[in-house]
């Protein structure tokens, strides 16, 4: 019943948002022409059929895709996924024109694009197997301990500028990050917290813990210089967030370690 009840109140949502939309908004024109949105998603946020390719949002990917799905029909478009393994490759969509968003969070070594308003705040932190003598952060950041990331994500980028004697291992998407954490050859594994939550599930004893060394906010990218898409984007992203829309989003996906981000104040 609650969740029958969130669906109804998100899907009025929604239609409130649609009905607002600004189809000759000369920000989103050429949007509006082409029909379409195609939204950049790097690995941890979606799944790919191996047999027909066909993409399908999972763990934070899901309450992301509900927003653009909601700001596409604000705009009178349809949304087109677009998935990538990493971030560089999401980061060259946008930049050569094959994007039109993409879900990522700010840092500084992201200088070809912009962001949007933050949508969700996803904590740093790690995940320990069992028996680890690792309790807090400060306990990870001692020489010998080797910690599992995965390279260029933000929660990656975070640490490297903050820890001093752990030696980071890394890997190129989650999958095999958690890899050298399962077998040994890393102490633990270092990202945001819903994603840990998952890979805990699948390795017994483990568990991840309760202090984080930062948080992701993670907001709507867009090509460098396309100022007036990105000032559309972020009105919306705003309204969103104080109607309500993003909390029941994630409400709805009911997933673990997902938190609405700070709404702008004036």
């Amino acid at each position: 019943m609650t969740r029958l009840l969130l669906t109804v109140t998100f899907t009025a949502m929604l239609a409130s948002l649609a009905e607002a939309q600004q189809v000759s908004d000369p920000r989103i024109a050429d949007l509006v022409q082409a029909g379409k949105i195609r939204v950049g998603m790097h690995s941890i946020m979606y799944t790919k059929d191996s047999r027909t390719g066909e993409l399908k949002a999972a763990s934070t990917g899901i309450i992301l895709l509900d927003v653009a799905r909601t700001l596409a029909a604000r705009m009178g478009v349809e949304v087109l996924p677009v998935g990538h393994p990493t971030i560089p490759e999401m980061l060259t969509c946008l930049t050569a024109g094959a994007c039109d968003v993409g879900f990522m969070g700010p840092d500084r070594s992201r200088a070809s694009v912009d962001f949007s308003p933050p949508i969700l705040q996803l904590e740093y932190t790690f995940l320990v197997p069992a028996g680890s003598s690792i309790q807090s952060i400060a306990d990870a950041d001692r020489p010998g301990v080797r910690i599992a990331v995965v390279r260029d994500h933000a929660s990656t980028l975070s640490l490297s500028r903050i820890f001093k004697h752990a030696e980071l291992t890394y890997a190129a998407t989650p999958d095999p990050t958690f890899e050298l954490l399962r077998t040994g050859q890393a102490d633990a594994f270092a990202s945001v917290r819903p994603v840990l939550l998952a890979y805990c599930a699948k390795l017994p004893g483990s568990r991840v813990l309760e202090e984080h060394y930062g948080a992701n906010l993670i907001g709507m990218a867009v090509r460098k210089g396309q100022t007036e898409r990105l000032a559309y984007i972020s009105e919306f992203i705003e309204q969103a967030k104080a109607s309500g829309l993003v909390q029941q989003a994630i409400e709805r996906a009911g997933l673990p370690g997902h938190r609405l981000a700070p709404t702008k104040t004036n």
